[in-house]
């Protein structure tokens, strides 16, 4: 006899996976446009979420043509490009630099950006670069 309480069980984690995975591709796409956003992040944790919940969506997601080598460089190499490197640093740094100087009058807030600044700068740079 059919066990249907465990495929249920599957069923709502597969949509609750595409779900999850549609809200965090929408939240890569705004961090092209929002500096302060980070798009990377978020395009792998849809790339693991559609792998886990739908290979259509995954292929989908791989294929297209401006997020899809991002995200299979990543996954296959751990290595992010030179030029997304030189952008993703540097407008970090712009962002974080205007917001401590213009909108932050604490100074231990403006110490904790940029402490989290070259934290993040340092993560970056740890991965290996493609050419």
């Amino acid at each position: 006899m059919p066990n249907f309480g465990a495929q249920l069980t599957r069923t709502f984690v597969k949509y609750l996976y595409i779900f999850l995975g549609s809200i965090s591709l929408a939240l890569g796409v705004l961090g092209i446009f929002l500096p302060v956003l980070p798009t990377t992040p978020f395009l792998l944790l849809t790339a693991a979420l559609y792998f886990k919940s739908s290979e259509r969506l995954y292929l989908w997601l791989i294929r297209q043509p401006k997020l899809g080598p991002y995200i299979l460089n990543f996954r296959e190499h751990r290595a992010i490009t030179k030029r997304t490197k030189i952008v993703s640093i540097a407008m970090m740094w712009c962002t974080i630099s205007i917001s401590a100087f213009c909108f932050v009058p604490l100074i231990w807030v403006r110490i904790l950006m940029f402490v989290i600044a070259i934290a993040v700068t340092w993560h970056i740079l740890s991965f290996k670069t493609i050419k």
